[in-house]
């Protein structure tokens, strides 16, 4: 006569506890990843009190060298002029936003300004330049 206990033990591993938790990571990383705005060209912004949040069409940075980017692409002044033409070809009312480092001088932010006017003049349309700053310390 064999005696056979009642209880006998699972060995196989439950996943679904496991598969939450990856979820969960998953989750809280890109979370945390969206919150971060990367920046791959280092500048100091001049401080500002004032906060204006605008929808950004196109990105155009002056380093303290004078060189100019748009968004993360070394131009000068005239081609600045055809690659604003390029990314904003599709919008009416587009926003520039000109990320300046504090030590460069008014007349290269000018600049940048003349060719957006020059391209709102040339299609006739209403873009505008918004000059991105940093909170006082």
């Amino acid at each position: 006569m064999a005696i056979r206990p009642r209880n006998t033990r699972n060995l196989s591993f439950n996943m679904a506890s496991f598969s939450d938790l990856v979820f969960l990571l998953l989750i809280f990383f890109m979370l945390t990843s969206t919150l971060i705005a990367p920046s791959a060209i280092k500048l100091l912004l001049p401080a500002s009190e004032s906060r204006t949040m605008a929808r950004q069409t196109v990105t155009v940075y002056i380093n303290e060298n004078m060189e100019y980017f748009l968004e993360e692409t070394p131009v000068d002044i005239d081609a600045l002029h055809s690659g604003l033409i390029i990314a904003l070809r599709d919008e009416t009312e587009g926003s520039v936003v000109l990320r300046s480092d504090h030590t460069v001088p008014v007349q290269h932010i000018v600049n940048v300004i003349d060719v957006v006017n020059d391209i709102n003049n040339l299609y006739k349309t209403k873009h505008r330049v918004i000059l991105a700053t940093q909170p006082p310390r």
